[in-house]
């Protein structure tokens, strides 16, 4: 097995029709040994209509930075109350191409096209609890998810 794997267009090309063809509309391929690694590295990639219900991490630690490897991704930073605080349209190759959000910050991405982000931040892997998602939004799976999912995206339009 090598000790070393590339980031190349077939990895974009795969990682984005496997998203397709998952039911969440997104897919991610990790690139640390596992889920209790001190560090995660991962390729994302989201497909238009994934819902990413706002959420913020707690742990002064869980940080995030996304490097966008193709595509284009709407980035939503809230205040606590819900309000939009900053809105932010990352492009492969443009202007404005990462992000890196502080722990304890509320935000959520949207898809504006099929998309692949590179996203680094510390593990282990602790699944997003509930206190870390934002009460005004819907969760993903309910009715209204779908109507604010669609207010995300307008944002950017």
């Amino acid at each position: 097995m090598p000790h070393y794997s590339l980031l190349d267009q077939t990895l974009l090309t795969d990682l984005l029709a496997e998203a397709a063809a998952s039911p969440r509309l997104r897919k991610n391929r990790n690139f640390h040994a596992g889920d209790d690694a001190a560090c995660h590295r991962l390729a994302n990639a989201l497909q238009p209509g994934t819902y990413v219900q706002p959420h913020r991490h707690l742990n002064p630690a869980k940080a995030e930075s996304m490097l966008m490897l193709a595509g284009e991704l709407g980035v939503l930073i809230f205040a606590p109350d819900g309000q939009v605080e900053a809105k932010h349209h990352l492009r492969a190759g443009g202007e404005q191409f990462g992000i890196n959000i502080e722990a304890g910050t509320f935000h959520a991405v949207v898809a504006l096209t099929p998309c692949v982000f590179f996203e680094a931040k510390a593990g282990p892997y602790v699944p997003v609890a509930p206190a870390e998602l934002a009460a005004w939004a819907p969760p993903a799976g309910a009715a209204e998810s779908e109507a604010y999912l669609a207010w995300m995206r307008a944002q950017f339009a």
